[in-house]
């Protein structure tokens, strides 16, 4: 009699893999879930701290946000207001070709109890008016001939702006200059060209550097900036006459 072979319960290939992925799956979920249980009990062992961190946090944006407010911004008017006064002067000073020294000092000091340029940098520093204060006052300086004071409230002023920023370090050039102070004022000359390429300031000092460069016998420097006039701003009122500046400075160092 033929005997009945009982097959083997095989277990297939695709269904042991199902398995395999289930378990660590499994595995994945029970270290999600330990870690977040140790999340959650670092937090409720943690909560004070992190609740006084954020009330922290709270109340310096809270602070920032009323010293803007109810501190800077007044001030910002006030010193505005204040600079409304030597500014009349200053700029009187600038268009008049008949008491300039009077006009730029009363700018500078004030009269009948109004501040002047002085006042307003000293109260008012860290405002925009007691920085442009410092611009203004620099320049009045300058053109009173007291240079060191033109160089230290030039060096304190400070501005993004292509032109204010670039005039106030060709200024200080301006009075090094004036004292004596040759390489000195090449530098700020040199800084003044490059601090933002444009087609007024740069080739401006570029021409100041180029003969402050003659002064100090270093031709090859100063050919490098008449050229770079000439290459780089043609069109500007530096570049009309160049070419002379050029072949100067390349006979002299001959």
């Amino acid at each position: 009699m033929a005997t009945y072979k009982k097959k083997g319960n095989k277990v297939k290939k695709g269904s042991q893999v199902s398995l395999e992925d289930q378990s660590t799956t499994a595995e994945v979920f029970n270290t999600l879930d330990d870690t977040a249980s140790r999340s959650e009990q670092w937090v409720e062992k943690n909560q004070k701290i992190i609740f006084t961190g954020l009330i922290a946090v709270a109340a310096i944006i809270l602070a920032y946000l009323a010293y803007n407010k109810y501190i800077l911004e007044p001030k910002e008017t006030e010193a505005a207001d204040e600079l409304s006064y030597p500014k009349a002067y200053f700029e009187q000073a600038q268009n008049s070709t008949s008491e300039i020294d009077s006009l730029y000092n009363l700018s500078l000091n004030g009269a009948d109890g109004k501040y002047g340029l002085i006042d307003i940098v000293d109260n008012y520093s860290n405002t925009k008016a007691g920085n442009l204060a410092k611009y203004m006052s620099g320049i009045a300086y300058l053109k009173t001939g007291d240079y060191e004071n033109a160089i230290k409230y030039l060096n304190d002023f400070s501005s993004d702006d292509e032109m204010l920023g670039a005039l106030a370090l060709g200024n200080i050039g301006d009075a090094f200059a004036e004292i004596d102070q040759p390489k000195e004022a090449l530098q700020y000359y040199i800084d003044a060209a490059n601090y933002k390429d444009n087609n007024f300031t740069s080739p401006l000092y570029l021409f100041k550097a180029g003969n402050t460069a003659m002064e100090l016998k270093e031709f090859d420097k100063a050919e490098d900036y008449f050229t770079k006039i000439k290459d780089d701003y043609s069109k500007s009122e530096e570049a009309k006459n160049i070419n002379i500046y050029i072949q100067r400075a390349q006979f002299t160092k001959e």
